[in-house]
């Protein structure tokens, strides 16, 4: 009885699904990234803090897993194509309606008398487990109705509940090995198969996690992206049509004036810290020259004239960084 309210009460709250497995450790996680690690040596770092997610926290008994939709909001004109749209439309931000209806969810578990126990764990392998949704080839949790759009949230509780049955049918049949489209549009070929990538290629790694200016051999590769990336996922015929842009994401209109290349590239320390940070949290508080950095390799791929000025002005920066890819941007650019 308590599995049902519990499901019960996520999807009044908004939840599309909610599944419920028990706690375990995900070998075939651990084993997935013991092949990453395998093929990609180089990013052997990237991979090895992941493996603490394969170990639930201690004394957890259940796993509750619910996913809902993002794919009713309404993309930005000019934020589509530089910003992953996972990230614009970010569910832990404290004035989404997501966020509030989680704490919600979360007070709702405490009542039946449960303890939520800190920890993370790999949300994708815990709602495939629990049958919410199946791996399409770009390593993406995909649902029939809203394709790779979706939000998943997971909880390690101390009790025991009643469990749905462990799907062990965890890849997409309609993903077969006769599309690969997903694996085609990766602009740095990070993708390479099923449960295999190499996260060191990845854009959303490059563009967010960089501790200095990318190769000169992959910027023209990581396109108009400035934060995140959604190449892999836009490009899939599975997600065809899936966004219906009803509704508005709140406050985002209000960041497009503040997102586009121009603006970011004249951005002071105290408009990032206090304005796109608390947003944009994943480069960190000190990584506004990154921000820079991504902002002028996107003007440099369009090839725009308009920003030919801007592109020289910041030849002479303050930052090395932002001045060594401002001045490839002259040499890609023919700039005098």
């Amino acid at each position: 009885m308590k599995t049902q309210i519990i499901k019960r009460k996520a999807l009044q709250l908004g939840y599309t699904a909610c599944g419920i497995i028990p706690s375990s450790v995900f070998e075939e996680y651990i084993y997935y990234l013991d092949e990453r690690v395998k093929t990609f040596p180089e990013s052997k770092e990237l991979y090895s803090q992941l493996y603490a997610l394969a170990r639930p926290p201690e004394n957890g008994k259940s796993i509750i897993v619910c996913i809902r939709r993002y794919n009713k909001y309404k993309i930005p004109p000019g934020l589509n194509g530089i910003i992953g749209k996972l990230y614009m439309f970010d569910q832990r931000l404290s004035y989404s309606r997501e966020f509030r209806a989680k704490m919600e969810f979360e007070t709702y578990l405490g009542t039946l008398g449960m303890n939520i126990l800190q920890g993370n764990l790999p949300a994708r392998w815990a709602a495939a487990k629990a049958g919410l949704g199946k791996f399409g080839h770009n390593n993406f949790i995909y649902t029939e109705e809203h394709g790779s759009y979706i939000w998943i949230d997971t909880w390690t509780v101390d009790k025991e509940l009643d469990y749905d049955n462990i799907s062990e049918d965890i890849s997409l049949r309609m993903c077969n090995d006769k599309c690969h489209k997903c694996i085609k549009s990766c602009p740095t070929k990070a993708l390479s198969n099923q449960f295999s990538m190499d996260r060191g290629k990845c854009i959303m790694q490059i563009v967010c996690y960089s501790k200095d200016v990318p190769k000169e051999n992959i910027r023209e590769q990581l396109g108009f992206w400035i934060y995140g990336c959604d190449a892999c996922q836009d490009t899939c015929p599975l997600n065809k049509n899936k966004f219906v842009e009803t509704e508005e994401f709140p406050l985002l209109p209000e960041f497009e004036e503040y997102l586009k290349p121009e603006n970011i590239l004249k951005m002071d320390e105290d408009t990032y810290i206090n304005i796109i940070y608390p947003r944009f949290w994943y480069s960190g508080k000190e990584a506004l020259w990154l921000w820079k950095c991504n902002a002028l390799r996107s003007i440099i791929n369009s090839e725009s004239n308009m920003y030919h000025q801007l592109i020289k002005q910041c030849c002479n920066d303050t930052d090395k960084r932002i001045r060594e890819m401002a001045k490839w941007g002259c040499d890609k650019l023919n700039i005098n």
